[in-house]
This record gives structure tokens, sequence and C-alpha cells, in this order.
């Protein structure tokens, strides 16, 4: 089973940054995914970014060419680097993984969330 815990949420001001990031530890075959989802009260969360091992990345629309989302494969560990922060980017960030087991089967597993909240 893979823990995810996730670090670097506080408060900013618009137009400023933050660098989220998500490290993977426990028991697995490999990382195959990891991405970052938000999610605001009362609404569903929604995936902003996501990496593959390959490196193959995606991102929504709303965050291109603001958030930019790198991975070390090594400490199956990933960042969130957010410039550029809007006032709607507020929301708890939540980090995802998919992972294969030692009998490489497909699992998923999301992080506790940290919050981001942009604002003067």
């Amino acid at each position: 089973q893979v823990q995810l815990v996730e670090s670097g949420g506080g408060l900013v001001q618009p137009g400023g940054s933050l660098r989220l990031s998500c490290a993977a530890s426990g028991s697995f075959f490999s990382i195959t995914v990891m991405a970052w989802y938000r999610q605001v009260p009362g609404k569903k969360r929604d995936m902003d970014a996501s990496i593959t091992r390959a490196g193959g990345i995606r991102y929504v629309d709303s965050v291109k060419g603001r958030f930019t989302i790198t991975g070390d494969n090594a400490k199956n560990t990933v960042y969130l680097q957010m410039d550029s922060l809007k006032p709607d980017d507020t929301a708890v960030y939540y980090c995802y993984a998919d992972y294969l087991d030692s009998n490489k089967l497909m699992h998923w597993s999301w992080g506790q969330g940290t919050q981001v909240t942009v604002s003067s």
C-alpha cells in the first residue's frame, strides 16, 4: 500500500507562488502516475495536472502556463509549482497516485490534502 504525504500549502497573495510536494512511501512495485487535484467545498475533486513515470504530462486548461508539475522517480515524489496564483485557486489540493503492487495489480491512493488560500 502507498501512503502519500503532501506539504507546501499555505496562504499567499494574488500573483504569488507556492510549491507543493507529495512523497510516496510504502510497499509497492512501482508508481505509474501521480497527479494533483483540487477541491472546494460543495464541489467535486478536479484534476489540475498529472505526470506519468515516463514523463508524460497533462494540465487542465485553467492552469496551463501558471502551474508546472515535475516528478522525481528515484524519490517517488511529485511537485507542483504554482505561479501567478489567483483567488480562484483557493482549494484543498490532493496528491493522487496509481501504482502497481508486488503482484503487478493496479491500485490508487490519495493524500490527506493541503490547503492553499490565495487572498490579499
